[in-house]
């Protein structure tokens, strides 16, 4: 009937006022009901609203001493930033300032609880002793390297003690540089092997003639992290050894690449073990051949000595007695060089007199010796064993009956895959290679997990979890649909009214058929020229009296609203 007031009030207005009407109607215990079950689901919405949610404020820093705390929140409100302060020296700061506030920090310096460093050398006074300039300079290296450690996530802070000693002039009083570093690692963080061994390669790395074993890493307990591995691992160390598994890895590679497209993915695997020989040999050797004749050999050097004799009446030699003593008879003929005179010699072509003249000439010639020098460097990581181990799936043979049976390979298959595999790996006998193939049935693979299993796994881990959200989305929905629900349909659609009884109900049956009877006859006035109603359709008959008396009802508020509004008021009131 909200109809009849079409033309009195706008429809959205008057439905405002029928719904407004009728929740003042409502009992103070239902309204009271209605409001405390819409602030419980706003309550809860809100909480879980802001308990998702990401937080304003990210942390800046953490960690950070009492004094650079103070010089960092200084700062931060020079710049005009909001900050918090947190337990255990943390410093947040709104999420979208985060990375700008750091840099700006960064650019004053702050924070500097991890040492100075190579600014230190800026502030070298005039007429600093050498020894103060060195110390500085140690001391920038220290914070140097603490900074860099403590860039490793797993770090909350490094210090780094070096002892440099003194050069000497003397070889044999040369001490190497030691260096400790101090770790304090975050909560619930370590460090693995390969972190530690960067730490220690880093500090080793930065200081001249500082070897790997004079560096000691300690934590925040105490507890040695860096460990001297003399002899282990055969001598080996991190590089070579994945040097070691990178071979092995390639070699594996490729046997079952050769093998995938015979029997299919999956269906075979390889392990190869190398055994690589890192040992640096240099070798010299001087190899010296027989001499050789006289006529190919190359003289190296030769030393001609003549002596000439003079007369035996004149003395000679050394001065003394036996220098005045007369020389001996010859005892061998003395033969003269074609076209000399007879009692004449020469001496290099040249003739002498004096038949008591000697000669005595020496000739010493020497020969270069033939010699080979050989330098030989043998390269690393030569491998002197490697040893294959293949293992092939049975194929899938479809027999008579359609059915596909694993079956094993023949003898001359299993020649082929063995003699492919060799190939594959570089087969070596000399060195001592060997190569095994099996072939097997392979059990079955594990069943990959179904949606239904990981839900299953996801709900028994996080059961806490989904219990306590399930219990709120519970309250929600029974708060809606139990509380709120009942309550807004009685408020905007309300139930039929029931009869009155009594005066009430004959006044309203009264007023409301006096007014259906006034529209009746005012739509069968204007429907009059349309012809009657009983040539019609049943249906069509209902149709049109249902339009005469609405129209008539409309004509009716048109000319008398006071009596409409009256007639809504009785039915408004007697729906209590």
């Amino acid at each position: 009937m909200a109809d009849l007031v079409d033309n009195a009030t706008p429809a959205w207005k008057a439905r405002l006022n029928d719904m407004t009407a009728r929740f003042n109607a409502l009992p103070n215990n239902r309204k009271i009901l209605l409001f405390a079950a819409l602030a419980a689901v706003l309550s809860i919405v809100i909480a879980l609203a802001a308990f998702n949610r990401d937080p304003g404020y990210k942390i800046l820093f953490s960690g950070i001493a009492d004094r650079d705390g103070g010089q960092i929140t200084a700062a931060l409100q020079q710049m005009n930033v909001p900050y918090q302060l947190g337990e255990g020296g943390v410093i947040s700061v709104p999420s979208d300032k985060v990375y700008d506030t750091r840099l700006r920090l960064a650019s004053q310096g702050l924070p500097k609880a991890g040492g100075v460093g190579f600014e230190l050398m800026d502030k070298q006074k005039f007429g600093i002793s050498q020894f103060a300039e060195q110390v500085n300079y140690q001391r920038s290296i220290e914070g140097e390297l603490a900074r860099t450690i403590e860039s490793v996530a797993a770090v909350n802070s490094a210090r780094v003690h070096l002892a440099i000693p003194k050069q000497s002039v003397f070889v044999r009083d040369q001490q190497l540089p030691t260096a400790s570093v101090m770790l304090e690692l975050r909560g619930g963080r370590i460090l693995d092997a390969g972190q530690i061994a960067g730490i220690v390669y880093l500090v080793s790395s930065a200081v001249p003639n500082l070897p790997i074993r004079n560096v000691s890493v300690v934590d925040q307990d105490g507890n040695l992290l860096s460990t001297v591995q003399d002899g282990g691992n055969n001598g080996m160390d991190r590089r070579q050894l994945a040097f070691v598994r990178q071979i092995e890895a390639d070699y594996a590679k490729r046997v079952e690449a050769i093998l995938e497209p015979i029997f299919g993915r999956g269906n075979a695997r390889a392990q190869v073990t190398a055994s690589v020989d890192f040992s640096e040999v240099e070798q010299t050797s001087e190899t010296y051949r027989p001499n050789s004749t006289p006529n190919p050999s190359a003289t190296r050097s030769q030393q001609i000595m003549e002596t000439l004799g003079r007369d035996a009446s004149l003395p000679s030699g050394v001065p003394g007695a036996l220098t005045n003593q007369p020389p001996s008879a010859a005892s061998a003929p003395l033969t003269l060089p074609p076209g000399a005179a007879p009692g004449t010699a020469t001496l290099s072509g040249l003739p002498m007199g004096g038949a008591s003249g000697s000669v005595h000439r020496e000739i010493t010639t020497n020969y270069e010796v033939d010699k080979t020098i050989q330098h030989t460097k043998q390269p690393q990581g030569n491998i002197k064993r490697l040893t294959a181990a293949v293992v092939v799936n049975y194929k899938m043979v479809t027999d008579n009956n359609g059915e596909a049976k694993p079956t094993p390979m023949s003898a001359k298959e299993y020649q082929q895959i063995t003699d492919l595999v060799k190939e594959a790996v570089g087969y070596n006998q000399e060195r001592g290679d060997s190569v095994n193939v099996v072939n097997a049935s392979f059990a079955e693979a594990v069943p990959t997990v179904s949606t239904k299993d990981r839900l299953v796994e996801y709900a028994t881990d996080n059961a806490a979890n989904l219990i306590k959200y399930g219990l709120l989305i519970l309250a929600v929905l029974y708060l809606l649909f139990g509380v709120v629900r009942p309550i807004m349909r009685d408020v905007v659609k309300p139930a039929p009214a029931e009869p009155l009884e009594g005066a009430a109900g004959e006044q309203a049956a009264a007023t409301g058929g006096r007014l259906l009877a006034v529209a009746g006859e005012e739509g069968a006035e204007g429907e009059g020229g349309a012809g009657s109603l009983e040539s019609q359709d049943p249906k069509e008959q209902q149709r049109r009296q249902y339009e005469l008396k609405l129209q008539g009802a409309r004509d009716l508020v048109r000319a008398d609203p006071r009596m409409a509004a009256q007639i809504i008021k009785e039915w408004i009131a007697s729906d209590e």
